[in-house]
């Protein structure tokens, strides 16, 4: 079986490397935007031809939040476009997709966990983007899988965790968001659980589990109970305040609550899922 990732010196991409030696059923195809820029149809179309991959894994992505806001075709070029251009190749290869996006689609006014068919409302640029990927897939392909993370970190890329572990050693003193609430998802983790939906899916072809699915870890959190935890884990000493929102204000609108429920990955999969503290 040939697994096509996309993205592959993403976090997510460098995290489905890391993990790849586990599946040696799967033959895994890493490109990253030089081996594969999916917002060039001749690129997708050489690649596809080439290797005509049974699952493709699209984990690139236009990820730069509050840069969206100041070059927005950028952001359209590759979590739009770029979507549109493997949902298309996937079609003409019978190649079946599993797309990453995220909880940035969603406004962050509520007040419990947003299941799959919450209603959408994006307040930036890259959520509006994201949103607009997920839906140019849904009215091309039938064999899709998207599948909505949040707040993602690993060794692996620019994460806050890194952050917050690079700034405890220039700083005595840290002042961290607390009243954005949300789940953290480590991105190894998520990377298994995208080889176990391709796993599922090739060993029970007559079910059909296509469409939506939410996944992070369990649990909710403010960004400031995050840095806690991970200077807490990595026994590092630091004064760290919690500030509102209003005191560290960004280009792009951050949602409020985002936590997600993952009741119908877990069910439908058969996952189980480790809390954000564990992963930590």
């Amino acid at each position: 079986m040939v697994v096509l990732v996309t993205g592959a010196n993403g976090q997510l991409g460098q995290s489905l490397q890391f993990v790849a030696d586990k599946y040696p059923q799967i033959d895994f195809v890493f490109c990253d935007s030089k081996a594969l820029d999916i917002t060039v149809k001749v690129a997708i179309a050489s690649v596809f031809n080439t290797i005509k991959p049974d699952f493709c894994i699209n984990t690139a992505a236009y990820t730069a939040v509050d840069k969206a806001e100041s070059e927005p075709d950028k952001a359209i070029a590759i979590n739009l476009t770029g979507a549109k251009n493997l949902a298309e190749a996937c079609k003409e290869f019978k190649t079946k997709l599993i797309h990453v996006s995220t909880d940035f689609i969603f406004d962050g006014n509520a007040t419990t966990p947003y299941t799959e068919d919450a209603i959408p409302n994006p307040k930036s640029v890259y959520g509006q983007t994201k949103l607009d990927g997920e839906k140019a897939i849904q009215s091309i392909l039938q064999d899709y899988f998207i599948v909505r993370t949040s707040w993602v970190y690993s060794q692996f890329g620019n994460n806050f965790m890194k952050t917050m572990l690079r700034l405890a050693t220039e700083r005595n003193e840290l002042a961290v968001v607390d009243d954005q609430i949300g789940t953290p998802t480590h991105a190894v983790e998520l990377a298994n659980v995208l080889v176990q939906i391709i796993l599922f899916t090739n060993k029970n072809p007559e079910i059909n589990t296509y469409g939506i699915y939410n996944f992070s870890n369990e649990g909710a959190c403010s960004w400031f109970d995050f840095a806690q935890k991970i200077f807490e884990v990595n026994n590092i000493k630091i004064d760290l305040k919690p500030i509102p929102s209003s005191k560290y204000p960004t280009p792009a609108y951050r949602p409020r609550y985002s936590v997600l429920d993952k009741s119908k990955i877990k069910k439908t999969f058969d996952i189980e899922i480790k809390t954000w503290e564990e992963t930590i």
